[in-house]
């Protein structure tokens, strides 16, 4: 029964989570203006919950001098913005833009490499947290996961809304950054919702709102719908999802495949995707963004030996293996290029990455200059399975005994007590590579940044 003080027309207080029994503008208990209303907000359960600009932020709760300064996070000069804080999005600063572009828009930018470790951490209890509220939480990247909250009203003794409520005013409090909150009944518009508002938002899609909210949105707000195909869109004369719901499921599939079911479904708010807490990682990757253009084979391989040594590391401490190596090359005019090969079965060594990801970057040596290279593995599996013996290759088993011995010597003494003959000297002769400061988490989905 809907009572004065549980009504959702009058919702709840986000800053003292009073409920209200009127439908003042402010709280009528603290005055806040921060009000939670919707008429479906008891009744939601599935979240998209995402850190507030999330390395940027952690780095000003570090340094309290940042706080009211731009602050940038990413490489130098010829490196990409990770992310920036509002002040610095709001001068025009956007993740993946190119250093340089950056700090024109924004010179008084404060930059700082990633701590991809602290923001690991970081990561962790936040997500620690998520799992006190619900046992049902998928992480989709370090600083983002959705929760669903069927079914917990008994064990808080308070409905979804305001459970999340208090869940965000706990992340701010205790660990000193902020997170906005979409709420809905999918996943879908649970990841659109908490767009909305940034920072510190909390945002309500209801059933009964989804198709009239979604037809006047534009087609990319779909996921899976890029530049490339949002072009290939507009080309046939769809450029709002109010056009793709006006559309025959079958006709859509006839011009668009699968991906015309897709369009459909979500079209129409319809996305009976479950939150998975056992949420396999899709890749492991490394990738290095270069001080200067390289071209050469005897300036790239040793970069594509020291990065595959990273993502070989990584499997290991996952308990991962990974079955495609992939190849990640950016032109100097910032043209991605991607080549892959699938092995015969999962690898998680060092020596195997490399060597695949080797033949693959020789057919790419042709003179063209990159800034960037990276490797990583697809394909993901537990590691039970991996680097069988090679009845073919009989040295590989010979390279998979040394290579275990390395890895226990780095364990013991630290990663640079053994270096191979690739690595070693590594980016002297004028030309430093920074292979640390496009790092993702230590498991990453595949190729997020361009």
């Amino acid at each position: 029964m809907v009572t004065p003080a549980n009504d959702p027309s009058h919702g709840f207080c986000r800053d003292c989570l009073t409920l209200q029994r009127s439908t003042a503008k402010r709280c009528e208990a603290c005055g806040s203006p921060r009000l939670a209303r919707h008429p479906e907000l008891y009744r939601l359960h599935v979240a998209h919950i995402d850190c507030d600009a999330f390395y940027a932020a952690v780095e000003k709760r570090d340094n309290p001098e940042l706080k009211d300064k731009p602050v940038i996070i990413g490489g130098g000069k010829r490196g990409v913005v990770s992310t920036a804080c509002y002040i610095a999005r709001i001068n025009g600063v956007r993740s993946a833009m190119p250093m340089f572009k950056a700090l024109e828009a924004c010179p008084e930018a404060v930059v700082i490499k990633p701590d991809m470790e602290k923001y690991v951490r970081v990561g962790r209890e936040i997500r620690t947290m998520m799992q006190t509220l619900s046992p049902l939480v998928e992480p989709i990247s370090i600083d983002e996961a959705f929760i669903d909250l069927a079914g917990t009203d008994r064990l808080h003794g308070r409905p979804p809304a305001l459970v999340l409520a208090r869940f965000a005013q706990a992340v701010e409090k205790e660990i000193g950054i902020t997170v906005s909150v979409g709420l809905s009944y999918c996943k879908f518009l649970a990841k659109v919702a908490s767009d909305f508002r940034k920072p510190r938002g909390f945002s309500v899609i209801g059933e009964a709102e989804a198709i009239g909210f979604l037809a006047v949105q534009p087609v990319t707000l779909i996921w899976g719908v890029g530049k490339a195909f949002a072009a290939t869109l507009e080309r046939d004369g769809i450029k709002t999802i109010g056009q793709i719901q006006g559309m025959e499921r079958a006709e859509l599939m006839r011009r668009y495949g699968t991906m015309g079911n897709r369009l459909y479904r979500l079209s129409h708010g319809e996305d009976d995707r479950i939150v998975q807490p056992d949420h396999d990682a899709k890749s492991v990757s490394a990738e290095t963004t270069f001080d200067t253009d390289l071209a050469s084979a005897a300036d790239l391989v040793p970069i594509l030996r020291a990065l595959s040594e990273k993502v070989s590391a990584r499997l290991k401490r996952s308990g991962l293996a990974g079955r495609t190596v992939v190849l990640k090359l950016k032109t100097q005019d910032f043209k991605i290029r991607t080549r892959n090969r699938r092995l015969a079965d999962p690898t998680r060594l060092a020596d195997r990455i490399f060597s695949t990801g080797l033949q693959l970057l020789e057919r790419e040596t042709d003179g063209t200059k990159y800034r960037l290279l990276g490797i990583g593995v697809s394909d993901i599996s537990d590691a039970d399975k991996a680097d069988p013996p090679d009845l073919v290759d009989t040295g590989s088993r010979k390279r998979a005994l040394a290579e275990g011995a390395i890895d226990a010597l780095r364990q013991k003494f630290g990663n640079k007590a053994v270096e191979t003959g690739y690595t070693f000297g590594r980016g002297h002769r004028g030309r430093p590579a920074r292979p640390d400061e496009e790092d993702g988490p230590e498991v990453q989905h595949p190729w997020e940044r361009s």
